[in-house]
């Protein structure tokens, strides 16, 4: 059990990163040493599905949200499931390995079925198939996912005999322990980042490689921080049941426009040719001050009026207190706000570069270097 590590402290109830590591005792350092060093982070909680067969990339082109037919081998993307209204019912990322499309996706991942109920997504995604020659299958019990992040992460999979792939979402396969590793390269939560695919049956011998090489152990408290700050959303979390893609961001990074034949695509393209989604997903500095923060729900108010919803929050090792919320789009950037509720009410700015340019999904610090 992850949680039978020393040093792991459980995370409180309520969480939805049960089963793993809250953090080790001191977040704070553990997000500095992801910020400047490197810092390995145990997601094994997230659950797996590998799909198989010929027609894998052309069957998966039909029932997700991102382009995929021809996606190359060793590549990866970020991809939705949306229901008929094109609201978000399921976040995956993709890793194309072999003859494999792994997906890996919230612990729990449900979608709309064909008669409107909620089904676990493998159901939905078998319910799919038809007379295509593919089978998506449970996977969660062959591999796991450990995230490591930081500057030093080339360094890290060197020493430990992994490769780090040159470009974001590239994948590559590699070490000594058990079946090959598969190795993702990821744009977030900071700048260098991978997700490591390893096998279930020797996580505990790829978490003793990596800390012994130098990686810092972190837990779910400083991954999700560090999320926060990139502005990169989190499903069920940052979203709510009206949630579209546009959004939280998910156009281009997880939600293509101009391919047709998913369902919701209709809404996808009527949004981005309007180009105003009713919301967005911003970052608010949250005032310090109080013992208490605002919880994922509770509402965003402008004077009189509720204005929005709480998303994630968090507590940075710079940033203080800040949090993801869903905002509507004439909310001014400049706006005093209040979010929480009853005794948890705190006052809340708006960080200006979080506020989505052209580019959906932008994240904070790829906003202010493009505003130079």
């Amino acid at each position: 059990m992850t949680l039978d590590r020393p040093g792991a402290v459980p995370p409180p109830e309520g969480s939805p990163d049960q089963r793993v590591p809250w953090h080790y005792g001191d977040p704070f350092a553990e997000q500095r040493a992801a910020a400047r060093k490197v810092a390995v982070v145990d997601r094994s909680h997230r659950e797996l599905i590998a799909v198989t067969g010929e027609e894998r990339l052309s069957w998966l082109h039909l029932v997700i949200s991102q382009h995929v037919s021809e996606l190359p081998a060793d590549t990866g993307t970020e991809a939705l499931v949306l229901n008929s209204q094109g609201r978000v019912d399921a976040h995956l990322v993709l890793a194309y390995e072999g003859e494999t499309v792994w997906l890996d996706t919230e612990p729990g991942a449900a979608a709309t079925g064909a008669r409107g109920g909620r089904v676990a997504l493998l159901e939905y995604l078998e319910s799919m198939v038809f007379w295509s020659k593919v089978t998506p299958r449970d996977a969660t019990a062959e591999r796991a996912v450990l995230s490591v992040v930081g500057p030093e992460t080339p360094e890290l999979l060197t020493t430990v005999g992994l490769p780090l792939p040159e470009a974001d979402y590239g994948v590559a396969t590699g070490g000594a322990v058990g079946t090959d590793v598969i190795v993702r390269r990821m744009p977030w939560p900071g700048a260098l980042a991978a997700d490591l695919l390893v096998p279930r049956t020797s996580l505990a011998e790829w978490w003793a490689r990596l800390t012994e090489a130098g990686a810092r152990p972190m837990g779910s408290w400083g991954f999700e921080a560090l999320r926060v700050e990139a502005v990169r959303p989190r499903l069920g979390v940052d979203t709510d049941e009206r949630a579209i893609p546009h959004e939280v961001g998910w156009v281009h990074v997880a939600a293509h426009v101009a391919k047709g034949c998913y369902r919701g695509q209709e809404t996808v393209s009527k949004v981005h040719n309007v180009g105003r989604p009713p919301r967005r997903m911003l970052l608010l500095h949250l005032d310090g001050s109080p013992e208490v923060l605002p919880e994922t729900g509770d509402p965003v108010v402008l004077g009189e009026r509720t204005v929005g919803r709480v998303g994630s929050v968090a507590r940075h090792h710079e940033l203080g207190p800040i949090a993801l919320a869903l905002v509507k789009y004439s909310v001014p950037t400049d706006a005093e706000l209040l979010a929480g509720v009853d005794d948890r009410v705190v006052q809340a700015a708006i960080d200006p570069d979080s506020v989505p340019e052209s580019t959906p999904g932008l994240g904070r610090e790829a906003a202010r270097r493009l505003r130079g």
